[in-house]
């Protein structure tokens, strides 16, 4: 019996409460968490932005220690650090045949799963984004474990399965950001300061954040932007007046919200690219006229995880912690309890803040 962090239904207040969990079948992993992102994801799913079977355990953005393994499971061994992967690749259906991994039709087969049942009343739970990371142990299916690089700590490691591939794939694979380009980033939360520090890491000539909040300043230039600008309907006429009248050459947006789709494209010079990582509500009406497409020339493009394949990229982003380019600790503002993320939510609402952890 664990405890775990329970949706009972879509709208409905998350309730902490315990939880069976059965012990690994074949093909499957049982781990003790570490720590878990409360990543904006995860508020996506409970007022019904994003669909979810419910009851489910949510929490998608975690790392621990392998306890048991399933027959056939052989990458990983009990005592193994390992951080979860909540969109595994099939291997098999037409985008990954592509080797576009992070758009596999299958990554999310296994959320309609039952994976536990509620202590109380014996009634079946499924795993919130494949992996429910939001209880002191999970069952999961192997694919959805890798190991934890070397030299990375167990609980920062948990950024690593979601806000910091979001972030750093953003700008190195979708925006595909140069060394002495320009970039806006929107958004001054856990994966908008991973998208400053990968900025950063590219070697961007200007990084320009931008939030409703005074109070992120400090985060974001700590993150490493060389400018912060409060969003305002004149948004993109400060950040033209920052770049000689041209706008950014990339412009990502990480809230998911048409007004600050249209912002970030209207700030990106022309020729430009603006890469929209916030997940919107099908509410969320982004409209562009047919003469200003021709017009600009820019590109306007979606990003899923990041465009990541996490096999490849994490040694990648092990060697720039190791090398202290890449702080995720810094990513961090505030370290909660499994009770705190319904608080947790009510910050991300109220636009404060970055990442707050889960530490168990």
């Amino acid at each position: 019996m664990v405890r775990a962090a329970v949706l009972p239904a879509v709208g409905s207040p998350l309730e902490i409460a315990d939880i069976d969990l059965p012990e690994p079948g074949p093909g499957q992993v049982r781990i003790k968490l570490a720590a878990a992102g409360v990543c904006h994801s995860d508020l996506s799913l409970t007022n019904g932005t994003m669909r979810v079977p419910v009851p489910a355990v949510l929490g998608h953005e975690g790392a621990g220690t392998v306890v048991s393994v399933g027959e056939g499971v052989t990458h990983v061994a009990p005592g193994d650090g390992v951080v979860l992967n909540w969109a595994p690749s099939c291997g098999s259906c037409h985008a990954c045949s592509l080797g576009e991994v992070w758009l596999c039709a299958n990554a999310l087969a296994g959320a309609g799963n039952v994976y536990a049942k509620r202590s109380s009343d014996g009634s079946d739970l499924h795993p919130g984004l494949n992996v429910a990371a939001f209880a002191e142990e999970t069952v999961v299916a192997a694919n959805t474990v890798l190991a934890v690089p070397d030299g990375v700590p167990l609980t920062d490691a948990a950024l690593l399965g979601c806000a910091v591939l979001t972030g750093y794939g953003a700008i190195h694979h979708s925006a595909r950001v140069e060394a002495g380009e320009t970039v806006a980033v929107y958004g001054v939360g856990g994966v908008g300061l991973a998208t400053i520090q990968a900025a950063r890491i590219a070697g961007a000539s200007k990084i320009i954040a931008v939030d409703v909040s005074p109070e992120k300043e400090e985060l974001a230039r700590g993150a490493g932007a060389t400018d912060y600008v409060l969003a305002s309907e004149n948004t993109a006429r400060e950040i033209r007046g920052l770049t000689g009248k041209q706008g950014v050459d990339v412009a990502v947006e990480c809230v998911g919200r048409a007004v600050t789709i249209r912002t970030a494209w209207e700030s990106t010079r022309r020729g430009g690219r603006t890469t929209v990582v916030g997940i919107g509500g099908k509410d969320q009406q982004v409209t562009f006229n047919a003469l200003e497409l021709f017009h600009w020339g820019r590109t306007l493009s979606g990003c899923v995880y990041g465009n990541s394949d996490p096999a490849r990229d994490l040694p990648v982003l092990a060697e720039h912690i190791r090398a202290g380019r890449l702080d995720l600790g810094a990513l961090v503002t505030e370290h909660i309890a499994l009770d705190g993320i319904p608080a947790a939510f009510d910050n991300m609402v109220a636009g404060k803040g970055g990442r707050a952890l889960v530490l168990f």
